[in-house]
């Protein structure tokens, strides 16, 4: 078994499968953000839209999630700082012409009713 798309060590099926499953729910901003990247890459566009918190999914089409999620090849995710509600990361992948990209972001998330969800990002 190859290592799951959020970059660590663990299977897929061990790691962010369960909480795009929805059998899990992640237990920390930072396994959100993992969980969303491997969404991502999977093209699981319900997934994305359930984690974006209720104040900020009327900025997210689940049809253009899933069209961006699917134009481009995910290589790999690198976590460079987190608190207990934000992550900066960098995302790296292939665009639609296979030019290589890095999506920089710093994100924050928020605890509410017992889930993490995204709220927001600046690049």
């Amino acid at each position: 078994m190859s290592n799951c798309y959020c970059g660590s060590s663990l299977s897929f099926e061990n790691c962010c499968a369960p909480y795009l499953k929805n059998h899990q729910k992640a237990p920390t901003a930072e396994a959100l953000m993992r969980s969303r990247y491997s969404a991502f890459a999977t093209g699981a566009a319900d997934y994305l839209v359930a984690t974006t918190h209720v104040s900020q999914r009327k900025f997210h089409n689940k049809a253009d999630i899933l069209e961006w999620s699917k134009s481009n090849h995910w290589i790999k995710l690198e976590v460079l700082a987190t608190t207990e509600t934000t992550v900066t990361f960098k995302a790296y992948y292939l665009d639609s012409e296979l030019k290589a990209q890095i999506h920089n972001e710093h994100s924050t998330f928020i605890f509410e009713n017992g889930s993490w969800y995204y709220l927001d990002g600046k690049y």
